[in-house]
């Protein structure tokens, strides 16, 4: 892949929350021009690094358009929507609303604008159960839940403008995303969070009584659910090299996964916690979820023989030791 710069800068969405503002760190670390465009209504303006532009701003505001202009956007990372599984199935027109119908405004307004590049913020969830593992891209996307069903015809309608305008995409499957900078200057800070290791550092520090245990009569060797969770710095670099192949690439899209391509079981990363914090975390037995499978994790070979990308932080007790270094200076806010 040749060496490519984008003329003009980056617009990211959703750049005030946890994945979006290590986006945001890994393009200002790289020399862009950022703008942010973020609703606050989960997000934290304090979390934007100073080096970014924040503007409060609804994604599927016609304002944005003004804001493309006005800044010279030439590429959008796309970040904003909702992210909670169970609330997708209790309340799906919230999903398709926030994040298909908002998506379709942002694509319309890169299209209106004439911003050629976009990078999409999908996911795992796209897959369903898949019926092996680890899962492919080229694999059926059966989606089980609103949240994967929004983020699939979101990935439907980049393949379809696309091929209609000049216009590319790639499209990063994130896997389970974990961890926070290792520099302390982002994390998770979302009050409520559901995954898994920022669960299990909140209990760790007393902010939470225990984690819940949701079944352990899974096919797996210890009978909990195996999940391939990634840095969200290695994450957030991986859209930074995805935005370079692009520019590179102007008529090319890509679908990739972003994974590590191993999986841990909950209680391999529950003895994590307590080996990290040198104490015992409270595990709470709960019955499985309707639709949790059994294991899910990445064919990773497709984004490592298209991106100059090589995972830093694939260990562990590393990104453990980052969750919880950021949910100890978040409990000092």
């Amino acid at each position: 892949m040749s060496e490519a710069r984008l003329d003009g800068s980056v617009l990211v969405t959703g750049g005030a929350g946890y994945i979006g503002s290590h986006a945001v760190l890994a393009l200002a670390d790289a020399g862009y021009r950022v703008v942010v465009v973020d609703n606050l209504v989960t997000g934290f303006a304090w979390a934007v690094d100073r080096r970014a532009t924040l503007i409060e701003m609804a994604v599927e505001d016609d304002r944005v358009r003004d804001v493309m202009r006005e800044h010279g956007v030439r590429a959008v990372m796309h970040f904003a929507g909702s992210v909670v599984v169970p609330e997708s199935v209790s309340d799906p027109l919230k999903y398709y609303r926030n994040n298909t119908a908002a998506s379709r405004s942002l694509i319309e307004s890169a299209v209106t604008v004439g911003v050629p590049h976009f990078i999409f913020s999908s996911t795992a969830a796209t897959y369903g159960t898949p019926a092996k593992v680890p899962v492919a891209e080229g694999d059926p996307t059966v989606p089980i839940n609103p949240y994967g069903m929004s983020k699939l015809m979101t990935e439907a309608m980049l393949r379809d403008v696309a091929a209609a305008h000049p216009f590319n995409y790639a499209a990063l499957r994130y896997f389970n995303v974990a961890g926070a900078d290792p520099g302390g200057r982002s994390g998770q800070s979302t009050a409520g969070a559901t995954h898994l290791i920022k669960v299990a550092v909140e209990a760790a520090i007393g902010k939470r009584e225990g984690v819940s245990v949701f079944g352990t009569d899974f096919a797996t060797p210890d009978g909990t659910g195996v999940r391939d969770y990634i840095h969200v710095s290695d994450l957030a670099a991986a859209h930074v090299h995805a935005l370079e192949l692009l520019v590179a690439e102007p008529g090319r899209s890509h679908t990739l996964n972003a994974g590590y391509g191993r999986g841990y079981s909950v209680f391999e990363v529950l003895d994590a916690v307590d080996r990290i914090t040198n104490r015992t975390v409270d595990r709470r037995l709960e019955p499985r979820r309707a639709g949790d499978p059994d294991a899910l994790i990445a064919d990773n070979s497709a984004i490592l023989a298209t991106l100059p990308w090589r995972p830093r932080h694939d260990d562990l007790d590393g990104i453990v030791r980052d969750a919880l270094a950021w949910e100890r200076a978040l409990a000092e806010r």
